[in-house]
């Protein structure tokens, strides 16, 4: 299964670690974390400026979403049934 995570970015959803809530950038911890990210170049920004909504953390990258917390929750949870 994979996550649409905004534009045209499309991960497995096994990679998921954690979304997190782009407000959560105001935390100290939070802060630091992205900056050690941003300095090891593991952010990928997929939302244009100002319209960043979520973090979605993976082993190898972080992506900043358009896309909110409880959408991508409710499409990494979704389970397409097709009929034959």
């Amino acid at each position: 299964m994979f996550v649409h995570l905004g534009g045209d970015v499309i991960i497995p959803k096994k990679d998921v670690i954690a979304i997190l809530n782009v407000r959560a950038q105001h935390s100290p911890i939070t802060q630091e974390f992205l900056e050690i990210a941003r300095g090891e170049k593991t952010i990928q920004i997929i939302a244009e400026k100002g319209k960043e909504k979520s973090y979605v953390l993976t082993r190898e990258q972080i992506y900043v979403s358009p896309i909110s917390c409880s959408t991508l929750k409710k499409r990494a949870e979704a389970i397409i049934f097709t009929v034959d």
